[in-house]
């Protein structure tokens, strides 16, 4: 049997700092990540999705989190096909854009500009894997990356150029994942040991993932998005501000308990980011899963 941590996607969104979660006398960036590990053993980093991120702030990370505690890591958006704002380059390395252009794609940059940013991105995270602190670098690709040959390879390179950092993947187009392909992704990431990050989500949308609990690797992502009726919101906070009742939680118990009997370590996120939601629910999962005869559930360091 594998064990289970459970933690939350970010520690520092804004919402939760207004919500009064972290005590009056916890205000600096050092003192949030250290209050906030003492409450769970895991947590994913979004910020690296806006902008890549500097060594020195993983660095950071590493030297004020206790032995054992574990990140799991976004990766940049430019690196996943999604829309990325010229300024989220560093400095040397952005481009002017076209009158009317805000966002460009990786098609947009020149080759020595995309190996560049490849590098850094990688580089940037070595101190949390030198540390032994860095789960996996997730990959979330949009809802206009369906299943293909084309796609599959790019897969495989985003894992090599990672090396020696472990990627994750998260599907947001469910050809991936309809009756006739599911098996079939599910083959394909398990021959190259690449996590399969299974998802909660609102279903009936284009992007919707059926939430689907497989093992693919020694190592398996657990993603809860909520259930929010305003997904398709361009407000983020409408999309992802969902707390999930005692009873929903308990409905994935044995889910996710048969899932790390498959596997060495599993990671469950919560990633309903709104004010003290998904601090609230990973709280209450972790207790559910502690009561369950058969779950190994890590303990946050004290």
């Amino acid at each position: 049997m594998g064990e289970i941590l459970v933690g939350t996607a970010s520690w520092t969104d804004k919402t939760l700092l207004k919500s009064g979660w972290y005590p009056p006398d916890v205000t600096t960036p050092e003192e949030r990540l250290r209050y906030y590990t003492r409450l769970f053993p895991l947590v994913e980093v979004d910020s690296t999705y806006y902008a890549t991120p500097a060594q020195e702030t993983a660095r950071l990370w590493a030297e004020r989190s206790p032995p054992g505690f574990t990140f799991d890591v976004k990766a940049f958006s430019l690196l996943t096909g999604h829309p990325t704002r010229p300024a989220a380059l560093p400095k040397d390395l952005r481009v002017e854009m076209a009158p009317g252009k805000k966002n460009l794609y990786v098609q947009d940059l020149d080759p020595a500009v995309v190996e560049q940013v490849w590098e850094r991105f990688v580089s940037a995270l070595l101190p949390l894997w030198e540390a032994d602190k860095l789960g996996a670098v997730l990959f979330q690709f949009p809802r206009w990356f369906p299943i293909s040959r084309r796609n599959k390879h790019y897969i495989l390179e985003c894992k090599r150029r990672c090396d020696p950092l472990r990627i994750s993947v998260e599907f947001r187009n469910r050809t991936w994942m309809t009756e006739e392909n599911q098996a079939e992704t599910l083959d394909f990431l398990r021959s190259y040991a690449i996590p399969y990050v299974c998802l909660d989500m609102p279903q009936g949308h284009p992007c919707s993932i059926p939430p689907v609990v497989a093992a693919t690797a020694d190592l398996e992502i657990v993603r809860f998005h909520g259930h929010s009726d305003k997904w398709t919101s361009s407000d983020i906070y409408e999309r992802f501000g969902y707390l999930y009742s005692p009873e929903e939680l308990k409905e994935w118990t044995p889910k996710l308990c048969e899932l790390a009997g498959q596997t060495s370590t599993t990671h469950v996120l919560m990633n309903n980011c709104y004010r003290d939601y998904a601090q609230t629910n990973a709280r209450q999962l972790a207790d559910l899963l502690r009561s369950m005869p058969s779950c190994q559930v890590r303990q946050a360091a004290e």
